[in-house]
């Protein structure tokens, strides 16, 4: 079995985070991480070991990576370009948010049609890895959650362009959403449980499906449904979340579509396997996604349909 690599990155500063040290101190707690042999903005690296021999590395930043990425995308690629999976710890918030989540969100800016490298299976991993040890955890009243591709770089001046210039799958794992659950420890804990989880699942039977998602709001609980509700005999899996709002305001209804799709497709690992549409999608975004569809030869259904994921038309 190769040997697989993971980096996940904690900006150090609680003004800035305030969930990221927490969970760089859960980590350090539980896993006793040792120096890798560098560092990164004055801190050392460090690094421990899976049972499997994989590497996890626990990376501590100046600020969040994707607020200054243009400094960081040199690092990343001089010391992280060839692991396998890469994580963004930080935190959800916002006016309308709701507390008490776990959520995961795949990277790309969709208006642009700019899209990150995504890896569905390690994602579905991870989320999966957070729901277990959220049940384990005195957290019956949070769940977990997907939200739509973003790039939290955008708000702070970043180039959309530079997010594929990272070849690595990078994801953000954040808390949110307010002031008692980003201080939550036990939160803090379920998060640093989960993250060297990332590779421990079903990517080996040969039967996970990976879908494409679009519609919907930025926090579309039908799709993470998808993944969590399904079995090891059925697994789903979703990356890249394309929801309505950035469809409409990227012109996915003009002749660019195809080609941003496209990319987006292209980006995802292992390809898909179909394409779920939320019903709240006008039929003139639907169009170039049924078009793909068409052309690869795989099916379209209704988001409502995820609800049953072991009935998916997709494993006869």
């Amino acid at each position: 079995m190769a040997i697989r690599k993971a980096v996940y990155f904690f900006c150090r500063d609680l003004n800035e985070d305030p969930v990221a040290p927490h969970v760089f101190a859960s980590t350090v707690e539980l896993f006793a991480p040792r120096e890798a042999g560098f560092t990164v903005d004055g801190d050392p690296v460090l690094v421990a070991e899976g049972t499997n021999g994989d590497s996890f590395f626990y990376v501590r930043t100046e600020v969040v990576i994707s607020h200054d990425f243009k400094r960081y995308l040199p690092v990343l690629n001089e010391h992280f370009g060839n692991f396998d999976f890469a994580g963004l710890v930080n935190w959800h918030g916002g006016k309308n948010a709701p507390d008490e989540i776990f959520t995961v969100h795949s990277t790309g800016d969709v208006s642009t049609g700019n899209y990150g490298p995504a890896h569905p299976v390690y994602m579905r991993n991870l989320l999966l890895a957070l729901e277990a040890n959220r049940k384990t955890a005195p957290l019956e009243t949070f769940s977990t959650i997907t939200e739509a591709t973003h790039w939290t770089g955008i708000p702070f001046g970043g180039q959309p362009d530079l997010i594929p210039q990272y070849r690595v799958p990078l994801v953000d794992v954040e808390i949110g959403s307010t002031l008692s659950s980003w201080s939550n420890p036990h939160a803090a804990r379920t998060v640093a449980l989960s993250l060297p989880q990332v590779f421990s699942g079903a990517e080996s039977n040969g039967r996970l499906r990976s879908l494409l998602c679009a519609g919907g709001v930025h926090l579309e609980s039908s799709f993470a449904a998808a993944v969590t509700n399904s079995s090891e005999e059925r697994p789903v899996a979703v990356s890249h979340i394309l929801p309505s709002h950035w469809l409409e305001s990227g012109k996915y209804d003009t002749e660019s579509a195809a080609a941003k799709i496209e990319s987006c497709v292209n980006s995802i690992a292992g390809g898909i396997h179909a394409i779920a549409l939320h019903d709240d999608l006008k039929g003139r975004y639907k169009a170039p996604f049924r078009a793909l569809a068409e052309r690869l030869g795989i099916p379209v259904f209704k988001h409502k349909a995820l609800r049953q994921p072991q009935d998916l038309p997709l494993w006869d």
